[in-house]
């Protein structure tokens, strides 16, 4: 039997054989030392071979922002499989990558033919739902659950500043004027339209101040602790009338799409406000600054819109009662965020090498 045999031939059976076969193979007098290094070396190569080609471990490409403490925490889920951490990732890459955790452009996947999984950073799946379309065999996960605390923040600090008037305040610097009444978030009726992480997180903060608050969403479910009563979308324009306060957060489909158009937002309170953290798609822009200068609604506080970004010449600029932040509410600002988008990454790195069931996996039919 040739060295190559004799190596191929151990390497096959490796796990079965013991050191002490192995020592018997290299005392063999057939077998001069030049032979053995050969041997020793053929041997490892071949268990080699023969390992990868059993377990054909995928690549994952890791296409966002990560810090130390995650990088470790990413190698240890995905032990076994090469790792890439690539902020602006090359084709190569892409091409190379089974799953990809990040949100690399869409047009740019187009070059990512091994591609199994799409773990998003983003609580959105906008135009990534294409991915997981029946035939594609892509699937697609969000990283809802992580962002409740930063945008839920976010936004309770525009509603207090709008109803404080502490923005028009800001915008006066240098003049000693007083700009009349205010709100208060005690005592107000909050209307919660989408009752996910993020609204459920808003709902809590002003259930916390004294408001009455009503959620509503997509289906029918138990009433949480942080509203006083819940409701599905056909229910908005039964509260609508009532609420002092609308936060929006839903996801962008075509059932979404201008959810508060001109009708339905000229049907909400007079004086009331309205607050918008989901998709800029959900509001019809033009009306809105119609009811904000015909002085129908109190205020808007807006960290997204349509469009996005919102032209430096757009009317909705110059409404001195809406306050816009440039879609910043999530993303990686804020730390929590950042080791919550980690963590569910994680999860499914593990879920997904072990062909276990996926969390926050998209629905192509539903759109999110």
């Amino acid at each position: 039997m040739s060295v190559c045999a004799l190596a191929r031939e151990y390497a096959r059976n490796w796990q079965n054989w013991s050191n002490s076969t192995l020592r018997a193979l290299f005392s063999m007098n057939a077998i001069d030392i030049s032979a053995r290094i050969v041997l020793y070396f053929t041997i490892i190569k071949e268990i080699h071979s023969i390992q990868i080609g059993a377990i054909a471990m995928p690549e994952i490409l890791i296409a966002m922002q990560a810090e130390p403490r995650h990088i470790s925490q990413i190698r240890e889920a995905a032990a076994g499989c090469e790792v890439v951490f690539a902020d602006a990732p090359s084709d190569a890459e892409l091409a190379r990558a089974r799953v990809i955790i990040g949100n690399v452009p869409v047009d740019r996947l187009a070059a990512a033919r091994q591609l199994e999984l799409v773990q998003l950073q983003s609580a959105g799946v906008g135009a990534y739902s294409t991915l997981c379309a029946p035939g594609r065999g892509v699937r697609v996960c969000t990283a809802s659950g992580a962002y409740g605390l930063a945008i839920s923040e976010h936004m309770f600090g525009l509603l207090l500043g709008l109803q404080k008037r502490l923005f028009s305040y800001r915008d006066r610097a240098g003049e000693w004027c007083d700009l009349g009444p205010v709100r208060s978030v005690s005592g107000s009726n909050v209307l919660v339209v989408g009752l996910g992480d993020i609204g459920g997180a808003f709902a809590r903060r002003c259930k916390a101040f004294g408001a009455h608050v009503v959620g509503i969403r997509r289906s029918p479910g138990p009433c949480p602790e942080a509203c006083d009563a819940v409701g599905v979308t056909a229910d908005i324009d039964r509260w609508l009338p009532e609420a002092d306060i609308v936060f929006l957060c839903v996801p962008e489909t075509g059932a979404t799409r201008h959810l508060f158009d001109r009708e339905r937002i000229f049907s909400m309170k007079p004086g009331a406000i309205l607050l918008n953290a989901g998709r800029g798609t959900a509001v019809d822009t033009d009306a809105l600054v119609d009811a904000l200068n015909a002085g129908h609604l109190f205020g808007a506080g807006l960290d997204v819109t349509d469009p996005e970004p919102l032209p430096a010449d757009h009317p909705l600029w110059a409404c001195p009662n809406a306050c816009i932040t440039p879609h910043v509410s999530g993303g990686l600002h804020l730390a929590q965020t950042h080791d919550a988008i980690v963590r569910i990454a994680c999860a499914n790195i593990r879920a997904y090498l072990a062909g276990a069931p996926l969390t926050n996996e998209v629905n192509y039919e539903r759109g999110y």
